[in-house]
């Protein structure tokens, strides 16, 4: 599948090029900081930091922001929604909102691995009020199945 793109280079010119999968493995590109300085995220803060891409996804597709592993683990730096969702029908630039979960301040450098994006298809789904079916399950919540 190809994906029409547009680079955004920063206030000052800086644009960290197309994202690209780091092996033939991976499941996302990975998205870089567009930025023209050293950004800072204290302890508990969020920013929100720009992409330097903007995309046209097609329709019956979405893009996925993660974040990635090795900063959260790593660093404490994560998503602050969890994850992004970009629909189809968003033109504007990329960006990913980092929150500092670490008790020290982490400082993002221009070009940084700051996420990675995943496209997938998603389904319009029509719901349908009735009875719901029965199952082993049932209505027990989270924890219920008895797996940690």
């Amino acid at each position: 599948m190809e994906i029409k793109f547009k680079l955004i280079p920063s206030p000052g010119g800086y644009c960290p090029g197309v994202p690209e999968y780091e092996s033939a493995g991976a499941a996302g590109m990975d998205l870089r900081a567009c930025i023209d300085e050293p950004v800072t995220i204290e302890p508990g803060q969020t920013r929100l930091i720009p992409a330097g891409i903007a995309l046209e996804i097609p329709e019956g597709y979405a893009g996925f922001m993660f974040g990635r592993s090795g900063l959260g683990v790593k660093h404490g730096i994560t998503m602050a929604n969890g994850v992004g969702v970009i629909d189809s029908d968003y033109r504007g630039q990329l960006h990913s909102g980092l929150i500092n979960r670490s008790d020290e301040s982490f400082t993002v450098l221009p070009g940084d691995r700051i996420a990675q994006l995943v496209i997938m298809p998603v389904l319009h789904v029509a719901l349908v009020s009735g009875e719901l079916s029965d199952t082993e399950r049932g209505t027990s919540g989270f924890g219920s199945t008895g797996r940690a």
